[in-house]
């Protein structure tokens, strides 16, 4: 089974991307904060990071599965906008996936 994997580091712990690193905001649910998670997306209020709704996403579970393991802390809205930005990067980044072709 599947669980949210909430980031846990010790609040002494400081961030090596200098004293004026801020939180960028990249939408209304996701955020990239230098002192949460070492900078990684998470959804705001959390250290839920992007990346693992993402994968849960890619493994099958259903929305309110994923909302119920991350303890209700995130939303539809947030997961939406996170596939939104998501597609959006891949879109942008596309050429950096593509494959070589082999011989057959």
């Amino acid at each position: 089974m599947l669980r949210c994997i909430i980031g846990v580091e010790p609040i002494t712990k400081r961030c090596s991307m200098g004293k004026n690193a801020r939180a960028k905001l990249l939408g209304r649910y996701i955020v990239a904060d230098p002192k949460i998670c070492h900078g990684k997306p998470t959804f705001r209020g959390t250290r839920i990071m992007v990346w693992q709704v993402l994968e849960m996403l890619a493994d099958g579970l259903a929305w309110e599965t994923i909302i119920e393991q991350c303890h209700n802390s995130i939303t539809k809205d947030a997961i939406a906008e996170a596939i939104k930005l998501s597609s959006e990067a891949f879109l942008k980044h596309a050429d950096e996936f593509v494959l070589e072709p082999t011989a057959a």
